[in-house]
């Protein structure tokens, strides 16, 4: 399980463990949190093909799926 700073998360970069369309490598670009500081909107973008996707954040936390840093 990785472990996510929510003020850090913004601009932090993720490895797909099993990469869909060839894109291996994402940074997260948005991030919007409600007036209870609870994200209701996260981004990340495609290093190499520039593709943004909406993404549940929570789902970086899971390491079957996610790894931290580019690996």
């Amino acid at each position: 399980m990785n472990k996510i700073n929510l003020a850090k998360l913004l601009n932090s970069k993720w490895t797909a463990v099993k990469p869909t369309y060839k894109e291996k490598h994402f940074l997260v670009t948005d991030i919007e949190f409600d007036e209870n500081n609870v994200v209701i909107n996260c981004e990340i973008e495609a290093i190499m093909s520039k593709r943004i996707t909406a993404i549940d954040w929570q789902q970086l936390t899971d390491s079957q799926l996610w790894i931290q840093g580019w690996k």
